[in-house]
């Protein structure tokens, strides 16, 4: 019951927010200097409103339902939520020129600034749903203390944050899959989030997986979003289709330590060093850890890892969540980055979380090459 009134709050808010974001956009659109009282049409107020409950109504029904109406109108109320971001600065920008124009006794046409603006603003968001569906294959150089001498020079492929679901489906993990296999990796890792966790078939969508393959293994842990709540037909599905999940253990390839810690057991700095302690890792031999968010790599180092390899972020995938992100989490944001001994690369993901939008930010497949 508890929880139900959480959702129920959390759901209520988001909801008002949105209602507000809305209700801003409509009186700007409808503003007319001079006259008293905004002069939108019925249609418009329709059309606003309707806007406004879109988002919400659709993710409450990808929750429960996967059907092809479901999808088109998640997806379509997807990319409005994005554009309603840029659209919102377009209309703090129209009232800031409006000021600035006011107090300078410049009589501007406040209705084309506010037209001219909201069409940047929508070429903009509309730029960043075609950024987000063209995938590139990130490449960086690792050093590692340590590191076995039949690992020099290997490469491995890291994806995460497919989101599966209403966006991303089975089309978009074969292409991915497609572009990892060319690059021919040692091993490859999947950080969390393969799952949107959306209403789905689990399976069917996870097929794509068994084409993948590389020598050292192909590895998963689980992300937030595949721990919504029970977890085991996600962890079923993958495990189906050939690929090894790490759930609060180590395995060694070629002398590699190679740890995976699922996001619900490194969500409190607590959990996440009682989980590596259970591991055993050997401290004077290189290691890889991945989890799902870089939240506390300082345990990681303390604990003795060389390189964790995480995801999450998604780099805030546009203004103004980008900001955020990286006020969040700091350097390890996104790319590589140290702390300590320990290095730590976060990708930006492959695909996306809400609206299927990304600008300043790009979806990834991420190739390291070991020396």
């Amino acid at each position: 019951m508890r929880l139900r009134r959480r959702l129920i709050f959390f759901i209520a808010t988001i909801q008002s927010i949105l209602f507000l974001g809305h209700f801003f956009l409509y009186e700007t659109w409808a503003f007319s200097p001079g006259l008293t009282s905004s002069h939108g049409s019925l249609e418009l107020k329709t059309a606003t409103g309707i806007l406004s409950v879109s988002f919400v109504t659709a993710s409450l029904l990808a929750f429960r339902y996967t059907n092809a109406f479901v999808r088109a109108f998640y997806r379509a109320a997807a990319v409005w939520l994005g554009l309603l971001s840029f659209l919102f600065i377009g209309a703090i920008g129209s009232w800031i020129v409006f000021g600035l124009a006011h107090m300078s006794g410049i009589n501007l046409n406040f209705h084309q600034t506010v037209e001219a603006l909201f069409a940047f603003s929508a070429v903009i968001g509309l730029s960043g749903v075609f950024n987000a569906s063209w995938t590139r294959v990130t490449r960086a150089t690792v050093r590692l203390a340590n590191l076995p001498a039949q690992w020099s020079g290997r490469r491995a492929a890291l994806i995460s944050d497919v989101h599966l679901g209403h966006v991303r489906n089975g089309g978009f993990l074969r292409r991915v899959i497609a572009k990892i296999l060319r690059e021919q990796p040692d091993v490859i890792f999947i950080a969390g989030d393969l799952y949107d966790g959306t209403a789905i078939d689990a399976g069917r969508s996870a097929e794509p997986l068994s084409r993948l393959t590389a020598p050292g293994g192909v590895y998963f842990v689980a992300g937030n979003h595949e721990q919504f709540g029970d977890d085991s037909k996600y962890l079923k599905a993958i495990q189906a289709a050939g690929v090894r999940v790490l759930s609060n253990e180590k395995v060694e390839v070629d002398g590699l330590q190679i740890v995976g810690i699922p996001y619900r057991n490194a969500t409190q700095g607590g959990h996440l060093a009682s989980a590596l302690r259970s591991v055993q890792l050997d401290r004077d031999r290189a290691s890889i850890l991945l989890t799902h968010a870089p939240d506390y790599p300082e345990i990681a180092e303390a604990a003795g890892v060389s390189l964790q390899l995480s995801g999450h972020t998604h780099l805030g995938q546009f203004i103004p969540w980008s900001w955020m992100a990286r006020r969040i989490y700091r350097q390890f944001v996104y790319g590589l980055s140290r702390i300590g001994k320990m290095q730590v690369f976060t990708s930006s993901g492959a695909g996306t979380w809400g609206p299927p939008l990304r600008l300043g930010s790009n979806p990834e497949i991420v190739v390291l090459q070991f020396e």
